[in-house]
């Protein structure tokens, strides 16, 4: 894209996991780039230096007013949130206030601020459980959590603010995001992270004793959940391309899978992770986890359509791999803290 056309972009959640590979994947294309985190579970260490970091909430409008008029931003990718489906269970206010309230209130600040690109952080749990496999973005919309209803209550209001306001915007659908920046500039950081690859790739490194495989009764080959793992490059890359595509035709919005359309049982990603790290994963088996579905598989023909988007990390191993020297850099990051 013409340099001229690169309008700034403010990321909300950027100190975060994936927040953060979308800063680089910003910045290292060209872009202007700023962050709004409140940093409870990012870190100010994943943003760049010389990128503008401002702490602080995406509900506070007077903070976001400033942000607009400081940095003149027009496109908005929103990754803050909380992301773990059991917590949900347990948490269902908190989950809707945070994924759901707050995205209001900063659809209402962009409108007010005049933002004309939306790239919304939305996730495969929209599907629930489906009935086929791998999923269209047209399968039926059924969480089975708060947290994929929370998420799809968020696509609905960009839908009709979008409709309402003017502005356009894509929901990317994620499946399950993994790895890290294969130069090691960031990756996922958070303490007592769920995401099996990241528990998975701790435990390789011995800050975990074990690995506990939560449900081994699905109807899968093995019995255990199957996932289509992303990698979270991959994926940020993705949300580069999908900006691009809003900006080349403000007449559209897009809602999008994220995934690679290849799924790994539980206990094919362990045997990856013991295959890379030569050690081997104490693994114990649990009963199954409230709002956990069997299988989630995407179906990756429309974002391959829409976008010149060509994954250059879609393998298991290389995804670990990126997953575990994170690890190691991690514990000398904090040795050093």
């Amino acid at each position: 894209m013409d340099r001229d056309a690169k309008v700034p972009v403010l990321v909300t959640g950027g100190a975060g996991y994936i927040g953060s590979h979308a800063v680089l994947a910003l910045r290292d294309a060209g872009w202007p780039v700023a962050v709004i985190d409140n940093l409870s579970t990012g870190f100010a260490f994943a943003v760049p230096d010389d990128v503008p970091l401002y702490e602080g909430d995406i509900a506070d409008a007077v903070l976001l007013e400033q942000i607009f008029l400081e940095q003149g931003t027009k496109a908005i990718m929103h990754f803050a949130g909380s992301v773990v489906v059991p917590d949900s269970v347990e948490n269902p206010l908190g989950y809707y206030e945070n994924n759901t309230v707050k995205s209001r209130a900063l659809i209402e600040a962009a409108v007010r601020g005049g933002v004309d690109h939306f790239i919304f952080s939305s996730t495969a749990a929209t599907y629930g459980t489906p009935e086929t496999s791998p999923v269209t973005e047209d399968t039926p919309k059924q969480p089975i959590n708060p947290y994929g209803w929370s998420k799809l209550m968020t696509e609905q209001m960009l839908t009709d603010a979008s409709a309402a306001h003017g502005f356009n915007h894509c929901a990317l659908r994620y499946f399950n995001v993994a790895g890290a920046d294969p130069q090691g500039r960031t990756g996922q950081s958070t303490a007592g992270a769920t995401h099996l690859i990241k528990v998975a790739c701790e435990a390789a490194t011995g800050k975990r004793d074990g690995v506990s495989v939560f449900g081994t009764d699905f109807d899968t080959p093995d019995g255990t959940g199957v996932r289509d793992y992303i990698h979270v490059s991959d994926l940020a890359a993705a949300h580069v391309l999908a900006l691009e595509a809003l900006i080349e035709r403000p007449d559209r919005s897009l809602t999008m899978n994220c995934g690679y359309g290849r799924g790994f049982s539980v206990l094919e990603v362990l045997d990856a992770v013991d295959r890379v790290t030569n050690v081997t994963i104490e693994r114990r088996m649990e009963p199954r986890r409230a709002g956990d579905p069997g299988e989630l598989v995407s179906d990756p023909s429309r974002i391959r359509a829409t976008l010149p988007w060509k994954p250059r990390h879609a393998d298991l191993d290389e995804i670990i791999t990126h997953a575990v020297q994170w690890e190691r850099k991690l514990a000398e990051i904090r040795r050093e803290a």
